[in-house]
């Protein structure tokens, strides 16, 4: 392996926290012994060029520095190159990092971690999920979900996180349950009425919201979390028990399990990693050991 690594930052991501965790990375890879090349892009396409010239070149691996925007971005460059892929979180739901076991908001200590696993040959392929071209690492949401990202992509103001809990006040005042068409594996179909359907190869998104709770990113198999029809005051009691998971032990969730999962419903965009990847029908893919990731 080449001791030159990659650092592809996201200068923005987390109002410039990204910017400022790639000097403590940066650090802790060069105090290892490793040389470091920064990568930046005048947006998301130039970028996604410049990975994947310095993968070509035979960078010795491709740590993403930013949030999960940024990490989502890199898996389009490194996926099916071998190229190792690090992840160093500084941005505002961090959930793939999380997944990983990577830690959060503390780029020094990702820059060691990244670097002693380098090293010592610490390395192990996980699963990721497929959309089409598109992969993501987390999860694919939509349904109540996917409205509240979309409604707050619309907005202009406030910044930051509170736009979205403005955004969700404004979508559950509006939403209503939608007919859903779910296939697994190609083959079972479920038309149910639901409020979300999220599709986990990790078990977070929203910044810890735990809603695939049992994913697990090396067993070749989606968590798929089914919210079913239920009433405001019922979803209002529900959600709060997402950031610790214990959601899917009420009568209106149901978890699936499939290495493919397609699904079909009407006006609702999917997103994945946070990121929009189209409306719906979608099928999503989960593929085996698909990256090859560096860490604990």
């Amino acid at each position: 392996m080449t001791s030159e690594i990659t650092l592809f930052v996201n200068p923005t991501a987390g109002g410039g926290r990204g910017a400022r965790a790639a000097l403590p990375a940066a650090s802790a890879l060069r105090d290892a012994g490793f040389s470091v090349r920064t990568v930046l892009g005048d947006d998301p396409r130039d970028a996604l060029v410049r990975a994947r010239a310095a993968i070509e070149k035979g960078t010795g691996a491709l740590i993403a520095v930013g949030g999960d925007g940024m990490a989502n971005l890199a898996l389009q460059a490194v996926v099916g190159t071998g190229t190792p892929f690090g992840l160093v979180a500084a941005g505002t739901g961090n959930d793939f990092a999380r997944a990983l076991g990577m830690p959060l908001r503390d780029p020094a200590a990702a820059g060691r971690m990244i670097a002693d696993a380098l090293r010592s040959g610490r390395v192990r392929d996980i699963d990721l999920g497929r959309i089409g071209d598109r992969w993501f690492g987390a999860v694919l949401a939509s349904g109540f979900d996917s409205r509240v990202n979309d409604r707050g992509n619309r907005m202009r103001m406030p910044l930051g996180r509170f736009k979205y809990d403005l955004a969700m006040v404004a979508e559950l005042a509006a939403f209503r349950p939608l007919p859903y068409r779910i296939t697994l594996d190609g083959g079972e179909v479920r038309e149910v009425e639901a409020t979300l359907v999220a599709v986990g190869n990790g078990p977070s998104y929203g910044g810890g919201m735990r809603i695939c709770p049992g994913a697990d990113l090396t067993d070749g198999l989606f968590d798929v979390t089914v919210v079913g029809e239920c009433s405001r005051a019922t979803l209002l009691r529900v959600f709060p028990r997402v950031y610790r998971g214990t959601h899917v032990g009420h009568p209106a969730v149901t978890v699936l399990r499939a290495a493919s999962v397609g699904l079909a419903a009407e006006h609702v965009t999917g997103y994945a990693d946070g990121e929009p990847v189209g409306p719906l029908p979608l099928t999503a893919r989960c593929v085996p050991g698909a990256l090859r990731v560096v860490g604990p």
